[in-house]
């Protein structure tokens, strides 16, 4: 049975399916201002299960704090979640066992098409600075066997992240997704995974005084 909504703790729980998403969210969310939103008061969870586990079980994870927090967030990888359906199919029906869970116009599902790691890559200087590499380097290394003439992101980001990382003898860790929050400017950012989760953030938290 579900915990009956009284005055919550918090405004905001997420569950996201690994570390490198939670050095992510954590980093945005220490930007109100440039997000656009007030200072949000949060806690994030890791699922045991990853992106799989999140899938199946957020409802079921996120019930015990539906009395603590105003809104949830749950973020997943569509790629590795172990389904074959779209990315919206997946999120739809996340959502709706959140909805009957009792967390109804009161949570959103980000689902990453196709991983976390298309948010990485922008034209932000502070991309290129994070994986060790120059500009022309890192240009070099994507062009054209990760990312087509034209094209800003690369087909298969966290090969083409790994890969820089390689080069650059940098260990992968979450402290390079939490730099990159940190400092990648939010507007260069045009994936619709990442638009949704911030118009999510603007619609629950609008600045002070709107």
């Amino acid at each position: 049975m579900n915990e009956k909504l009284t005055t919550p703790v918090k405004d905001l729980v997420v569950l996201a399916a690994d570390k490198n998403m939670e050095a992510t969210i954590r980093g945005l969310l220490q930007r109100p201002e440039a997000l656009g939103i007030r200072s949000v008061s949060a806690d994030v969870f890791v699922h045991p299960y990853r992106d799989p586990g999140v899938v199946n079980g957020a409802h079921e994870f996120l019930a015990h704090f539906i009395a603590r927090y105003s809104h949830a967030l749950v973020m997943f990888d569509r790629q590795g979640c172990g389904r074959e359906e779209s990315a919206e199919d997946v999120r739809k029906e996340v959502q709706c066992r959140l909805d009957g869970m009792g967390w109804m116009d009161r949570s959103a599902v980000i689902v990453l098409d196709p991983e976390l790691e298309i948010w990485v890559w922008s034209d932000s200087p502070h991309v290129s600075q994070a994986l060790g590499m120059s500009s022309a380097d890192l240009e070099s290394l994507l062009s054209p066997k990760y990312r087509p003439k034209g094209q800003l992101k690369p087909n298969h980001p966290k090969d083409a992240m790994e890969e820089a990382l390689w080069h650059s003898r940098i260990p992968r860790s979450s402290s390079i997704y939490s730099q990159l929050a940190d400092r990648v400017g939010v507007k260069r950012c045009t994936d619709p995974a990442f638009l949704s989760l911030k118009a999510c953030l603007h619609q629950w938290f609008p600045p002070r005084g709107t």
